[in-house]
């Protein structure tokens, strides 16, 4: 990624204020694990694991991970009181009926449309492409969370998506390290800037054209 700690936390934390209470909710790889950090106390979420656990926990202390208990990634975690196991029919049966109030996304690439491009990088050699196609086109409110721009300066946030799709038309919000945007029927809205930076830098970075309400809130990172 090439994206620092502190910037990966600001996003995650800005993430988090998206989950509310009762909700069920699934991370997937990078960015998007660190979400489960920043989720307030008062607020109960059941984390979804597509490999098959329904209240997956916060990652356990050094010396403390169980051999067994992992999340999709394959990175140790905990799980909360009442968690519950299943098999991966089960897992996904669980994501194809819409039972999942949110799932929060990396990727490589999002147009304007809300197309999703997040599992392959032509000639790369990848493990295949997971659940993100099955979870972007049926979670009820698909986030994702990514660096506005890749290494080379170029923008992520695009008018048509040039790597293979994962799915089409599936992105209700994107949060990156500078902006949050909202995909509408109309277009890619700008919800809030965050600062240092400025409505005209986001722009500039934003190969996708965006729709720039007359006021657009510019927003510190967050406390948690």
């Amino acid at each position: 990624m090439g994206m620092g700690a502190e910037i990966r936390n600001r996003i995650a934390r800005r993430a988090a204020q998206e989950i509310k209470d009762g909700m069920t909710v699934n991370l997937g790889i990078g960015i998007p694990t660190l979400v489960a950090n920043f989720i307030a106390e008062d607020i109960h979420v059941l984390f979804h694991t597509e490999n098959g656990i329904l209240g997956a926990g916060p990652s356990p202390e050094p010396g403390q991970e169980d051999p067994s208990l992992c999340n999709a990634g394959g990175f140790p975690i905990t799980v909360d009181p009442g968690a519950a196991y299943f098999d991966s029919s089960i897992a996904f049966a669980i994501i194809r009926r819409g039972c999942l109030d949110i799932t929060i996304l990396g990727a490589l690439e999002v147009s304007e449309k809300g197309d999703l491009a997040n599992w392959i990088v032509p000639g790369k050699r990848v493990p295949g492409m997971g659940g993100a196609m099955e979870l972007a086109q049926k979670a009820k409110k698909v986030i994702v969370l990514m660096n506005h721009v890749n290494k080379e300066g170029e923008s992520k946030i695009l008018k048509e998506c040039r790597f293979p799709l994962t799915a089409k038309n599936s992105v209700d919000l994107i949060i990156t390290e500078m902006a949050v945007m909202e995909v509408t029927d109309e277009g890619l809205l700008l919800k809030e800037v965050i600062k240092p930076y400025t409505v005209e830098e986001v722009i500039a970075a934003t190969e996708a054209r965006l729709l720039i309400p007359a006021v657009v809130p510019t927003v510190t990172e967050v406390q948690g």
